[in-house]
């Protein structure tokens, strides 16, 4: 099976699965939106960005080094997964009670820190999980990561349905949460004992020290990274209120459901990238080029076509106390192509063991981020937040591009510029229309295809790409 092939297998099992994972994902918060309220969602909200930023110094990169590795020699599974699990362990426990001993300082309720404790546990076995799926990509098996994923989604949007119909209180959603990642993490142990090896625990102090110089550089890159794109909530948290927060996260949450499509697909990318840089620079440009295409094709009419109905959009999903979300959205949404292209440029740079320069970029993108939310929150509360995030989003890809010309060569944007006029014709449809939101989405996108299609979009080489992931398919 060659490079396309298995880039074809993995995307598909991990598209799907995503696609059913995000799909009840999103039933989740909706249903949580409206049964919380603007202030408890933005409790919850919180606690998930919280936990979301302390939960990366349980991992400090060895996951992603662990793929890296493991990706280009299997026979080390074995002993990357004994010894990261020890050390994640001891981070663990004194990630879980770091983030306690915060909550306490800043000076949040007992029941926001219970339902952040509780949320933090669920992020932590979370990151054990995620360590057994560091081993699953390395081995190229996305179909046990892809089940997991599938019923981590399936244990939350059961789990809250229950709370909701026993009319219980937003400990409850905690709980939820706590019992979703401690099964997802029990489920993955025995897939991995079962399949590839036995997850013991192994102290090899000279191996740890080869660990941590192999990870900082990754780790630094995921703490800047993380704060970068989650502080903003924390911030809304202590510099204005829970209701800017709930209001802010209802927008926010809708952009992570479309971030499934380039997390699937990078997932997929990142051995491949990782063996090619080895094997053949031409062909490791010639796959970033066009998953650099695809993913503009994709992410640009997103970013119109939500611009244009996200009056329609939030009164659907989340009624009428949340239309402080409309504004927020119409400006979040616009970070949606930068985002799609500055993660496959990550990728692309950690394959190349460029991670220094990862690390720079992020930290500079923290500091732009946190300067800007700390001067502009107590303003303009969750408005700034939105803006901040767009203009975080397109200075990373920016910088990233300038970085990519320098160490992979000149990288062809001209992509850019047809997608671009087919969402302007489909965005003229969408606002001289009156028509159901439905209709409009459907319609909407035949037409940007069919501009795409009259505007010479795609070419030679992108049929033959077809045809060959088609007959992989069939086979």
């Amino acid at each position: 099976m060659n490079a396309v092939q298995r880039i074809a297998k993995n995307t598909g099992l991990l598209f799907i699965s995503n696609i059913i994972a995000y799909v009840m994902a999103f039933f989740t918060m909706i249903y949580s939106a409206r049964y919380l309220g603007v202030a408890n969602f933005g409790i919850l909200s919180f606690g998930l960005a919280f936990s979301g930023i302390m939960v990366i110094f349980a991992d400090l990169g060895l996951s992603s080094l662990t793929v890296r590795e493991v990706a280009r020699d299997k026979e080390l599974s074995e002993k990357y997964i004994k010894n990261i699990g020890l050390i994640k362990l001891i981070l663990s426990l004194i990630t879980f009670i770091s983030s306690i001993l915060i909550l306490f300082i800043i000076g949040y309720g007992l029941e926001t820190i219970i339902v952040v404790a509780l949320i933090t546990c669920y992020s932590l076995f979370a990151s054990f999980s995620i360590m057994l799926y560091s081993l699953f990509q390395a081995h190229e098996k996305m179909e046990y990561q892809a089940l997991g994923a599938v019923l981590n989604a399936l244990l939350l949007l059961a789990g809250i349905l229950l709370v909701i119909y026993y009319n219980m209180g937003i400990l409850s959603f905690g709980l939820v949460y706590f019992f979703a990642g401690l099964f997802i993490f029990l489920f993955n142990f025995i897939i991995c004992r079962w399949k590839f090896v036995l997850p013991r625990l192994e102290i090899d102090l000279p191996f740890w020290r080869e660990l941590f110089r192999g990870a900082l550089p990754l780790s630094l890159a995921i703490i800047f990274a993380t704060i970068a794109f989650k502080v903003d909530t924390v911030l809304l948290s202590i510099l204005a209120n829970n209701i800017s927060v709930g209001i802010y996260s209802a927008s926010y949450r809708l952009i992570e459901v479309l971030l499934f499509i380039p997390s699937v697909f990078i997932i997929s990318v990142y051995p491949v990238f990782s063996l090619l840089y080895k094997s053949s620079r031409e062909s490791l440009k010639f796959s970033y080029e066009k998953s650099f295409k695809y993913l503009t094709l994709i992410s640009i009419p997103i970013a119109f076509g939500v611009t244009l109905l996200a009056d329609d959009v939030i009164l659907l999903l989340y009624g009428t106390q949340y239309t402080g979300a409309v504004l927020a959205l119409k400006i979040l949404i616009w970070a949606i192509p930068a985002i799609f292209l500055t993660d496959l440029s990550n990728i692309i740079f950690i394959s190349m063991n460029r991670q220094n320069v990862v690390v720079k970029f992020f930290i500079i993108i923290m500091i732009i981020n946190i300067t800007l939310n700390v001067i502009f929150i107590p303003m303009f509360s969750y408005i700034a937040a939105s803006v901040v995030t767009v203009i975080t989003e397109f200075t990373s890809m920016l910088f990233l591009s300038y970085f990519l010309y320098r160490y992979v060569g000149k990288i062809q944007y001209r992509w850019i510029i047809k997608p671009l006029i087919a969402s302007l014709i489909m965005g003229l449809f969408i606002f001289y229309t009156d028509l159901n939101i439905f209709v409009h989405i459907l319609v909407g996108t035949g037409i940007y295809f069919l501009a795409l299609f009259f505007l010479g979009t795609f070419s030679d080489e992108d049929l033959e790409l077809f045809k060959r992931i088609i007959a992989r398919k069939e086979n």
